[in-house]
């Protein structure tokens, strides 16, 4: 055989396994009345679950049932996905994007504890901070940023137990693209660190510098899990408060027959569940090889059939312990507490360091942020208590609001989204029974067909 038939040969094996590892993907909007069907048949690979919860999480819809299981070297997810108005999805762009992403262009997920940079965005620098949280916390890191006439162009903060961690993209005021001078890399790194430690040991506290991007909640949650944010200093608050009936559960058993470790998470359904809980698995190092995610009205009902990446199940009560704390953190993480503030205004330079700055002198605190920059405009979401974590009085917002303006700074109350979008009926059940039923049916409840008999 000579050299170009070998090439041939071998040009043709790689067109081989590029087909049999490229995911399909379908999105369906005949099977179920009131949801998108997703579904996602590919290769089995570490992380791959997280790469399909991440892009429909990146987009804000909604999950309300999926269905997850792996068979060897072969993965297949169904998806029952809404918009943020609990609609089918019919913007022909979002599915053309979805199928393109999940089928093509899967996404590049950076390791827990390792340098990440997913895409470098050399007109942004990242700062990743965290340390004990105190609520005059933000006002002092956006200060120090306005000194040093750095520019906030994105920026997501997350408070649990005690605990904060901040992502912030900034700008060099002078040039509008990312920090090039050392010594003023330095600076900012020096000065942001003193902020962050503050007058408490608790724990030490973390700044680093770099260019580039990372997807930020995937990060946050890197960030706090490496901080040990789910190590419980005092009894945790009820989940969700204002009259919420609903319960906050994780177990965890061992299914010895099948050598799987089975978690359940009981809670309040809310946008980014799943991925949350999911992404708390992937960075531990666990595999899920089957799971069902459902909803019966407010409350969520997720299920998990794991083993570590090693091939072992949960081995230990203290190895169960942990797991179960790191799942709770990981939802109460963004369990946003406190009155939502929308800040929406014409851009510039220390803008975020005024309103964090006036928030504090009324006794705000900031539970969570989340800031965003959109030409010359900025869109930024706060959520706030006092200083002791209860409701603010109306007469402190109103305050607030006289000082920043009324048309720039709006109040929504709702802290999570809690408009309910039409369900099908909904019957609940467990993986493990099935596991046990015959394949024409668990093909209808995957909505592969469309009825069984």
């Amino acid at each position: 055989m000579d050299g170009n038939s070998s090439l041939d040969v071998y040009d043709e094996y790689e067109k081989l396994l590029i087909r049999m590892n490229t995911p399909k993907v379908v999105i369906d909007n005949a099977v179920c009345e009131n949801a998108t069907l997703v579904k996602v048949d590919s290769a089995n690979k570490h992380g791959i679950l997280l790469e399909a919860v991440q892009v429909l999480a990146d987009l804000n819809l909604n999950i309300n049932k999926a269905y997850v299981t792996s068979d060897g070297s072969w993965f297949m997810d169904v998806f029952h996905v809404t918009n943020e108005n609990g609609e089918k999805l019919t913007d022909k762009g979002i599915m053309g994007y979805i199928e393109k992403t999940l089928a093509t262009k899967p996404y590049i997920l950076p390791l827990a504890g390792k340098p990440v940079g997913v895409a470098v965005a050399t007109q942004n620098t990242a700062i990743e901070l965290t340390g004990t949280y105190r609520p005059e916390l933000l006002s002092e890191i956006f200060s120090v940023l306005s000194d040093l006439k750095c520019n906030v162009v994105e920026a997501e903060v997350w408070t649990h137990n005690r605990r904060a961690a901040c992502l912030v993209y900034v700008t060099d005021e002078e040039t509008g693209a990312a920090i090039e001078d050392p010594q003023k890399i330095c600076k900012t790194q020096e000065l942001l660190e003193n902020v962050m430690r503050g007058n408490s040991g608790i724990q030490g506290a973390k700044t680093v510098v770099s260019v580039g991007f990372t997807p930020t909640e995937r990060r946050l949650h890197q960030l706090m899990f490496a901080d040990c944010d789910y190590e419980k200093l005092e009894p945790p608050p009820p989940l969700y408060g204002n009259g919420h009936n609903t319960k906050f559960l994780v177990t965890i058993d061992n299914c010895l027959d099948r050598g799987y470790s089975v978690v359940n998470v009981q809670c309040k359904d809310r946008p980014k569940l799943l991925f949350d809980v999911v992404c708390t698995l992937t960075d531990m190092e666990y595999v899920v090889f089957h799971a069902t995610i459902d909803t019966e009205g407010p409350q969520a009902f997720q299920e998990y059939y794991i083993r570590h990446a090693d091939g072992s199940p949960v081995n230990s009560e203290a190895e169960k312990q942990r797991v179960i704390q790191c799942l709770e953190a990981a939802v109460r993480r963004r369990a946003s507490e406190g009155m939502r503030l929308e800040l929406c205004t014409d851009d510039r330079v220390g803008l975020l360091s005024d309103v964090t700055r006036i928030f504090n002198e009324h006794g705000m605190s900031v539970t969570r942020a989340e800031v965003s920059t959109r030409g010359d405009k900025v869109s930024d979401v706060f959520y706030v208590t006092d200083t002791a974590g209860n409701p603010l009085e109306t007469k402190t917002v109103e305050a607030v609001r006289q000082e920043i303006g009324h048309s720039i700074l709006q109040v929504k109350d709702d802290c999570v989204n809690t408009k309910a979008p039409p369900r099908e009926p909904v019957i609940q059940f467990s993986l493990g029974n099935l596991l046990k039923l015959k394949s024409e049916r668990f093909l209808y409840n995957l909505g592969l067909i469309k009825s069984y008999s």
